[in-house]
């Protein structure tokens, strides 16, 4: 069965929608399986930027049927408006397939997403209040609404009525805010139904023929490794399970399904909202806490390469637009992710932001408060908050390789930096790219 997994091998951010769309060119079906529109991919296809949120990358190509699997939570109002925009930049929209068992975000988990940050304060959790979270909770506690009950008015009222008895109960007594009416509701849901109900489908039956019938089936995730729910760095993590192993219960799929997993790192680290992130660099000053006695010129200069990366980098978020937190490859977390995803490779992202630097650094370890080194990811979270990087220093390169596509074009140092993460996290790079468009991809050799 030819399936491949391509998921985040750090904490988000790292590029997927382009080596999606790289892959996607040679697939027959590209699979979302869990996430919302909490993640974002920009692709650069002959200078025009697409930015995805919840259809998958293989909409760009006529051959492929991009699905929406069951294990994704969908806004039908953002949906149908990313359709639009898609629309308007003439591509063809009409192939996309969305599971009616999809679950539903609707209004009120967006209001609770929102209320709980504000009641969080210092202690909030960085999320992007779009009722990602609130959704999947719903769906945990069985109380949720899928797709497939769009279609039934009876169905879906009956929902409504026993879900908002409870939801504006907590918006009136917790937060001293209105509720919702169901009638409006039921207006609103009840009017999108001619334009979704010809998208639904049983996808676990549409992935499985396909994958029968020997065809290339991509399957993609959102958000990466170290957010997921049970794996990443709780509670600063999302709502569902990013990793490869996610692709099988959100998209209807046994292990045996998938026969190549594709992590996908920057070839240094960001971040977005709170959390522990030992390679950090600051951006102002007080963002990084530093060992006592550090000097002035060495907060600077980690200072000033932080800057370079966010600037040179486009560390922005393709939805919510909020800088990104840099730091230093990590390849203590990226070596764990390679375990939690059993990766059968690497791609490697954004290797020509580090052009110009004097010095490159990796993250080999860390050190622990007593002053054991270790090489592994600590299990408890009070001890990842408290380690310190080991760092090994490679020389940079000046080179601006962002229109190399080639390995062999590519600076000796930037070949020795990808041989030493591959040596260090135990799997091939394959990918490297080179730069924002489309054709900037390096594909490595191998004998």
């Amino acid at each position: 069965m030819p399936g491949t997994v391509i998921t985040g091998a750090q904490w988000g951010d790292e590029g997927k929608g382009r080596f999606t769309d790289y892959l996607a060119e040679r697939s027959d079906l590209v699979v979302r399986y869990q996430g919302g529109h909490n993640a974002g991919h920009t692709i650069v296809v002959d200078g025009t930027t697409f930015k995805l949120q919840l259809v998958p990358s293989g909409i760009l190509y006529e051959h492929v049927t991009p699905v929406i699997g069951n294990g994704v939570v969908v806004d039908p109002i953002v949906l149908l408006k990313e359709l639009d925009l898609l629309a308007s930049q003439g591509l063809n929209t009409s192939r996309l397939r969305v599971s009616g068992n999809a679950h539903v975000i609707m209004p009120y988990h967006q209001e609770i997403d929102r209320l709980t940050e504000r009641y969080l304060g210092k202690n909030k959790l960085g999320t992007t209040k779009r009722g990602i979270g609130p959704c999947y909770a719903d769906k945990a506690l069985r109380v949720g609404i899928r797709m497939q009950d769009l279609l039934d008015e009876k169905i879906l009222r009956a929902k409504l009525e026993t879900v908002l008895r409870e939801k504006n109960l907590v918006l009136a007594k917790v937060y001293n805010r209105p509720g919702y009416d169901i009638e409006e509701l039921m207006q609103t849901y009840l009017a999108l139904v001619p334009r979704l109900e010809p998208m639904l489908d049983d996808t676990v039956h549409l992935v499985h023929k396909a994958l029968d019938d020997g065809k290339e089936v991509l399957f993609e995730g959102a958000q990466a490794t170290f957010l997921d729910l049970d794996h990443g760095t709780y509670p600063y993590v999302t709502s569902s399970n990013p990793i490869a192993g996610g692709a099988c219960p959100g998209a209807g799929i046994g292990p045996r399904a998938l026969t190549r997993i594709i992590g996908v790192a920057k070839a240094y680290v960001t971040r977005v909202g709170a959390g522990p992130f030992p390679t950090e660099l600051p951006l102002e000053e007080g963002d990084v806490a530093y060992a006592p006695g550090t000097s002035d010129e060495i907060i600077s200069r980690d200072m000033e390469i932080g800057n370079f990366l966010v600037d040179r980098g486009r560390e922005f978020g393709t939805n919510t637009g909020r800088r990104r937190r840099p730091g230093w490859l990590d390849c203590v977390m990226l070596k764990h992710a390679v375990r939690l995803n059993t990766c059968t490779e690497i791609a490697l992202c954004k290797l020509d932001v580090l052009g110009g630097l004097d010095e490159v650094k990796i993250c080999v370890a860390y050190e622990t408060p007593d002053g054991k080194r270790i090489d592994h990811v600590p299990y408890h979270q009070s001890a990842f908050h408290e380690v310190k990087p080991v760092y090994e220093t490679l020389t940079g390169w000046d080179k601006d390789i962002e229109d190399t596509a080639n390995f062999s074009d590519l600076p000796a140092n930037a070949k020795a930096f990808i041989n030493r993460v591959e040596a260090i996290v135990g799997v091939p790079v394959t990918f490297a790219s080179t730069g924002p468009a489309r054709d900037h991809t390096v594909v490595m050799p191998r004998s």
